[in-house]
């Protein structure tokens, strides 16, 4: 299809009035032909528009492309700004992966709401996007490639080139008079995109001349797939709900077909904001912590993030810190205590129930975590058990254990943070009371007795 502003314009979404448009702007022919086909139908964007150019440190041209942009960008009289990265690819990283993330990190972060960024891909980007996605063994999420229009921190990403071709963007760029940079890395064949769109993509289009508007056409078809995927795994979701918000039942999950459950738990993971686990992540916790044994303690870990099974609930969360059980803290009892091992602040108030102030204020005060034989009688009950029982009775999962802090005074345990108190320092009726917080992820910013 021919390229023009007036066929972009067809093509793009109704922009809010009170945002800006900012264009993603690195100089090359895809996002000149962007940008100059923008201001030609100006008039028509509600929006302001903007260019942004991120100057990414890896080429020792980069300082002169950025000089291009900013010089094109004012012949066009569009406001201009360039934001500069400071990468740093560790022995073997990718850096095109790490351009790419740190690219859109700073992106995301620039959008307010209603912002628009609108980045300049193309149908051959979409059709070898598709080609990498399947030589990487995704499914349809995947092989749905690059959508249109997506959520992109605060405000939208909407990529309006994915209906042209890159022959058709530089036909109307020679029509225009334009000029562009050429990045020497999109030569360079040790990128797995480039070899493919230099080696791979002109021998297949040489048989199949309309390759890429076919292997688009698939991206979608799938990206309309896992909408309903997403929909059905949305309704198993609500079906599959835990003993509390944020978690899964394993019963209820275990009766769901071995798709459906995996498709549940890749939805569950980015409900909850989490990068997506990969299939060999994803086949783990269908077999260790939905389909393994009961009496098991399933740990599933990636990126930063962990499954774990207790009872009947499937638990995720960001992968805990390494904790040394050992430590043993002391405290006035009065100003704010930060716990290591990012386990939150304790802080105390007086209050007309609680610990007892007068054994509170006298008392030594030390801050320490389970070791094993704690015992305590909490208030209300008749007899002393042992820390472990409690804790299986309260629910509390086995790897939290040892990471909720406990308050001895004199060298005798007196608060269980979030549980109990125990006894003898229950305040007595009328009296003077001291109230312990416990501020931290593990406890959900509980008000603690």
């Amino acid at each position: 299809m021919e390229f023009s502003p007036a066929r972009l314009l067809e093509g793009m979404p109704p922009l809010p009035r009170s945002g800006d448009c900012h264009v993603a702007f690195s100089g090359g022919l895809d996002s000149s032909v962007l940008l100059h086909a923008l201001v030609q139908i100006r008039d028509r964007i509600p929006a302001e528009l903007k260019a942004i150019h991120i100057h990414h440190g890896l080429q020792s041209e980069a300082d002169a492309w950025g000089d291009h942009c900013r010089d094109f960008a004012g012949a066009l009289e569009v406001p201009y700004q360039q934001i500069n990265l400071a990468l740093n690819p560790s022995p073997g990283e990718s850096v095109e992966a790490l351009a790419r993330e740190g690219r859109y990190r700073v992106l995301a972060d620039l959008l307010q709401p209603d912002d628009w960024l609108l980045t300049a891909q193309h149908q051959d980007d979409q059709a070898e996007t598709l080609l990498l996605q399947l030589l990487r063994g995704s499914g349809p999420a995947g092989l749905a490639a690059m959508a249109k229009t997506s959520r992109l921190g605060k405000g939208w990403l909407q990529r309006p080139l994915l209906g042209f071709t890159r022959q058709a963007l530089e036909a109307y760029a020679q029509s225009e008079g334009l000029t562009w940079v050429e990045d020497p890395s999109n030569r360079d064949l040790e990128f797995s995109r480039n070899y493919l769109r230099h080696e791979i993509m002109p021998r297949i289009q040489m048989h199949w001349p309309a390759a890429s508007v076919t292997l688009s056409r698939s991206a979608g078809l799938c990206a309309d797939a896992q909408v309903l995927i997403d929909e059905l795994a949305a309704e198993d979701m609500l079906r599959c709900r835990g003993s509390e918000s944020g978690r899964l039942s394993v019963k209820v999950l275990s009766r769901l077909s071995e798709p459906r459950i995996r498709s549940l738990l890749r939805h569950w993971v980015r409900e909850q904001g989490a990068a997506a686990p990969g299939y060999r992540h994803l086949q783990r916790m269908l077999d260790e912590c939905v389909l393994g044994r009961v009496d098991a303690n399933p740990l599933v870990g990636w990126g930063g993030m962990e499954v774990r099974r207790y009872r009947d609930d499937l638990f995720l969360g960001p992968r805990l810190p390494p904790h040394d059980a050992g430590l043993c803290l002391s405290w006035n009892g009065e100003a704010a205590l930060t716990l290591p091992s990012g386990l939150g602040r304790l802080k105390v108030s007086l209050s007309a129930h609680g610990v007892d102030a007068e054994q509170w204020q006298k008392g030594r005060i030390e801050v320490r975590f389970r070791r094993g034989g704690e015992r305590c009688r909490p208030a209300g009950d008749s007899h002393h058990r042992s820390l472990k029982q409690l804790f299986q009775t309260w629910g509390v999962p086995p790897w939290l254990r040892d990471r909720i802090p406990l308050i001895f005074l004199s060298g005798e345990l007196a608060i269980i943070p979030g549980f109990a108190v125990c006894q003898p320092f229950v305040a007595a009726e009328g009296a003077a009371a001291v109230q312990l917080y416990w501020n931290g992820s593990l406890c959900g910013n509980l008000e603690l007795t």
